[in-house]
């Protein structure tokens, strides 16, 4: 019932992650809109400006009893997109109903905490969920408007429509600051990762080799399947923008690839892997082991790679 966009606002979201917070013993804050303001999360913030629902990012923070085992510090990020009209970029109408699943990646940062908190690895783990609605009003970001990050760098928003995006980059580096030390996203980021991989394996993308180690093999220890994909520098020359440090989109060819590094501008130094569940987090027919609808991929994954830190 409340995996519908009109059930499922980025405010009862929040409260829902309040809740479940409550009751696991994790650490809960919710950043507003106008903190979000004094912080200076321009790119996420422009994203929830067509809507008359209020932004929210989510902040879950587990720590573990005693001495931790090292000082390692994980994030999981979770693109958390209530509902995904594409904003003036707007979406055709042929299976628009399905993006309320554009929340995929944040409920499963949160699903994978409240497992965590009952099981209680040894390494400190915080959830950060960016939660918007990408809508359309008289105010709704423009194509061509460009937005300051909270990183600093700016970005001209050829596409409304690449929002994800734009959201998780002030989460990422709003996790840094927070002192996190190695970071994972999750996120239906793109539709070029179900053209390269179907509705099978998870795309993964990284920016250091022992970290994408690690959550390929929590991956598998799961039965959750990922391919990893491409980062090369090459790709980097399809995000130029003359008005601005990058752009948000960066054409059709190598769609997937493209998104990641984007992301990878903002993750950077820090070891961090994206893994783009676009075709994974939605079931359009039921398996035998799995109902029709949302998937939860990533949770158990997530909840692996904290217990074999």
């Amino acid at each position: 019932v409340l995996f519908r966009s009109n059930r499922m606002t980025p405010s009862i979201l929040a409260s829902k992650a309040r809740e479940m917070a409550d009751a696991y013993g994790l650490g809960v804050e919710v950043l507003d809109r106008d903190r979000m303001q004094q912080l200076g999360m321009g790119s996420l913030l422009g994203v929830a400006m067509g809507s008359t629902e209020p932004p929210a990012l989510i902040v879950v923070r587990y720590k573990p009893e005693g001495k931790a085992s090292s000082n390692d510090h994980l994030a999981l990020v979770g693109k958390g997109v209530t509902f995904d009209s594409g904003g003036l970029s707007i979406k055709t109408a042929d299976g628009m109903e399905k993006m309320k699943y554009d929340m995929a990646g944040g409920a499963a940062v949160l699903g994978a905490m409240r497992a965590i908190a009952k099981l209680k690895p040894s390494i400190p783990v915080t959830a950060f969920g960016p939660a918007v609605e990408n809508m359309i009003n008289g105010r709704a970001q423009r194509p061509g408007d460009i937005v300051k990050t909270l990183d600093g760098k700016t970005v001209e928003v050829l596409n409304t429509d690449a929002e994800g995006r734009l959201i998780l980059i002030d989460a990422i580096t709003y996790a840094k600051r927070l002192g996190c030390t190695h970071m994972v996203d999750a996120a239906t980021l793109t539709g070029a990762i179900v053209v390269a991989l179907g509705n099978v394996n998870i795309g993964a993308f990284a920016n250091d080799d022992a970290m994408i180690g690690r959550v390929m093999a929590a991956a598998k220890a799961e039965g959750e399947k990922m391919w990893q994909m491409p980062l090369e520098e090459d790709y980097k020359d399809l995000l130029k923008s003359a008005f601005a440090d990058l752009s948000n989109v960066g054409g059709r060819a190598g769609g997937s690839i493209s998104a990641a590094w984007f992301l990878k501008e903002f993750a950077d130094p820090t070891p961090w892997v994206h893994l783009d569940i676009a075709g994974t987090a939605w079931l359009d027919d039921a398996k035998p082991y799995m109902a029709k609808g949302p998937t939860g991929v990533c949770v158990r994954t997530f909840v692996r790679l904290a217990l074999n830190w």
